[in-house]
């Protein structure tokens, strides 16, 4: 009750503030009402969809309510901290001048002053609220193929210009249109590659909701096969169950689910792909994360069997693997796949310049390739989305490499 009261409360001030600057443009009693009216029944609908909520029950109707909430709130904040910032240095000057006397003149400028402020502050506002209303219609279907070659001196002579896609956090409990994700099976399958590999989290808790996907997921078709990690949302950890049986159960299900597509669920263990009497080594740990996650992936256990000079390509979920642990490995992985960050689903990027999302604050390795001790690590920006049912500049991806053996030409 406590959390909800300060929330309204904070939700209450930030309208208000934003209602300052719409009033000062508009003098409309009725497009006042009308403000009031959408902001009651936004903040009223969320309420309604969130109060006692469980998690497990946490289903299209809470997204959207979730969505349209920061649609709307997020614009407002703009606002607030443009007026806010003219109200300071308003009293800053003030002060300055020392001067309590205000003629009609002095009433007109500050009127006229604050209404190009708010016309700033609005425009500014209407921004972000376009941006999140697209990337809740069009952006979080807005696929992206994302195409890398990465060389190795190292590599195979077989494998010379070997091709692999990697999709991962598929989170099928999110899906509202079974023929955009259709859609994307097709285009994965466009890119021809020799394998497909996905890095975990299939669900967003229950097996269940991967069922009415499973035609559509069981089209994809790659020349070597599929092969898959689990990620944290995939052990059913962040519901309660009725019994640990049932919880048990949940994840066989759903690693029955990934035989059914077509993937090899790779649980701690390894499999190798031979070409030309030459071999690569697909290494694949369950979900280990820094901090609070599930840290049941054992690397050791993975790769036993596997020799320290084979090539290798590490199937791990949680980018902070990499970080914590696969880096300094004295095994050398060449490549890790990982997912899970989403990119937070909400950032800027402008291809080979520049990127930012708030989610590096968390996360050092959240999106694309990076390079460490000759070793690289490429974070998948997520086929699928969670709780916001949008995306916005950080679009879901469809990842292909290829590997070449050599050093890159300059």
């Amino acid at each position: 009750m406590l959390r909800w009261g300060i929330f309204i409360l904070i939700f209450i001030v930030i309208d208000i503030y934003a209602f300052q600057a719409f009033k000062t443009l508009s003098k409309n009693l009725w497009l006042h009402i009308f403000y009031w009216i959408l902001s009651v029944l936004v903040t009223g609908n969320f309420l309604f969809r969130f109060w006692g909520l469980d998690r497990a029950n946490y289903g299209n109707a809470q997204a959207y309510a979730f969505g349209f909430l920061i649609a709307f709130l997020v614009p407002k904040m703009v606002v607030l901290i443009v007026m806010f910032g003219e109200d300071i240095f308003r009293w800053i000057n003030y002060g300055y001048k020392n001067d309590i006397r205000v003629d009609y003149h002095g009433e007109a400028s500050l009127e006229s002053r604050r209404s190009f402020i708010s016309k700033i502050a609005l425009g500014l506002a209407a921004i972000p609220f376009a941006s999140i209303l697209y990337g809740i219609y069009k952006g979080k279907y807005n696929f992206k193929v994302l195409k890398y070659t990465l060389h190795y001196e190292d590599l195979p002579e077989a494998f010379d210009g070997y091709k692999l896609t990697q999709i991962s956090d598929i989170h099928s409990g999110s899906f509202d249109n079974p023929e955009k994700v259709s859609y994307a099976v097709d285009l994965i399958n466009e890119q021809e590659s020799d394998v497909v590999l996905f890095t975990g989290d299939m669900v967003n808790n229950k097996a269940e909701e991967m069922k009415p996907y499973v035609d559509i997921f069981g089209k994809l078709k790659a020349k070597d096969g599929l092969y898959s990690v689990l990620g944290n949302h995939d052990y059913g950890d962040y519901v309660r169950w009725e019994s640990e049986e049932a919880k048990h159960q949940n994840l066989e299900d759903l690693k029955s689910i990934q035989k059914e597509i077509g993937f090899n669920l790779l649980l701690n263990e390894h499999q190798f792909i031979e070409k030309e009497g030459e071999r690569i080594a697909l290494v694949g740990v369950e979900n280990w994360g820094a901090g609070g996650f599930k840290k049941a992936g054992d690397l050791k256990k993975a790769a036993s069997g596997v020799h320290k000079e084979d090539f290798k390509i590490l199937l791990s979920h949680d980018p902070s693997h990499w970080e914590k642990q696969v880096i300094q490995d004295d095994y050398h992985y060449h490549l890790t796949l990982s997912g899970h960050t989403h990119g937070m689903q909400f950032g800027i990027e402008i291809p080979g310049w520049f990127k930012w999302s708030p989610v590096k604050w968390r996360y050092k390795y959240w999106a694309g390739i990076y390079q460490e001790l000759g070793q690289y690590i490429n974070v998948n920006r997520g086929f699928g989305y969670l709780a916001f049912p949008g995306r916005v500049g950080i679009w879901p991806e469809i990842t292909v490499i290829e590997l070449r053996k050599g050093t890159k030409a300059v």
